[in-house]
């Protein structure tokens, strides 16, 4: 199946510290591409998968669920691990809620989390019928696109697949349960004005997670704030959250 132009994966090799980067539901590698691009630049080593079923068409992830785009960045995290002395985690929506679910099976593999408008609750009630309505009605309007800044775009589909969404809950749920098991740092960034995932995650997350949770709030962007106002603020806190906690120096510095 052809990839869209600008779907494509992205992988930089640099220093000792290794990013995997987690994109969300239905969207692609380009809504984290300049976040990669400018850890790149200051010497990391940067992987950013393309999920399976993601930047092809709807109907082809329709065929996909998560536990398919579990498998390619725990792939891809793995090859992190042989090549670097540190590997943080990064995510965005449903890729923030992978990321947390790399560091609760891998612990000390995982050096720090940081996710941005990170889903891991169930906050839409209509996905509770998901699995029953995968056999009448295939998709629904897309999610793609929640950005406040004038001229972005977001590369994501336009119908959503009812039947990878139904497997959501299952994911969400996993992750819910072992929370716990999370002892690394892990840093929010979490938009006021999001139309796409509810306040109840950050939410979730503040109440289970301990003083190794900090969050910052976005106030310039929706949803897909890596490509939105705020970006620089995300890409800028996650380097100084690398220096924090890193166990050997950056080789650049911005």
């Amino acid at each position: 199946m052809p990839v869209m132009p600008g779907a494509e994966p992205y992988h930089h090799d640099g220093g000792e510290i290794g990013v995997l980067l987690c994109h969300g539901f239905t969207g692609s590698p380009q809504s984290m591409r300049p976040w990669g691009e400018h850890l790149a630049r200051a010497g990391l080593t940067v992987s950013l998968p393309r999920l399976p079923g993601h930047g092809t068409t709807w109907q082809e992830m329709s065929r996909t669920r998560w536990e398919d785009w579990y498998a390619e960045l725990d792939k891809a995290f793995a090859d992190l691990r042989g090549r670097c002395s540190d590997v943080f985690v990064m995510g965005l929506s449903m890729g923030g809620c992978m990321a947390l679910r790399i560091a609760e099976i891998h612990g000390e593999g995982v050096r720090g989390v940081v996710v941005v408008n990170p889903s891991v609750v169930n906050d839409a009630p209509l996905l509770r019928l998901a699995p029953v309505l995968k056999w009448v009605l295939p998709s629904v309007p897309g999610l793609a696109d929640d950005i406040k800044k004038g001229g972005e775009h977001e590369l994501g589909y336009s119908r959503t697949p009812v039947r990878a969404a139904a497997t959501l809950p299952k994911l969400w749920k996993l992750v819910q349960d072992d929370i716990g098991k999370i002892t690394q740092p892990v840093l929010v960034f979490h938009s006021r004005d999001d139309h796409v995932v509810k306040p109840v995650s950050v939410a979730f997350l503040r109440a289970r997670m301990g003083d190794n949770l900090e969050v910052r709030e976005l106030l310039d962007s929706y949803h897909v704030a890596t490509l939105d106002n705020d970006a620089p603020l995300i890409f800028e806190g996650s380097l100084e959250f690398i220096r924090s906690h890193a166990s050997v120096p950056l080789t650049k510095d911005l």
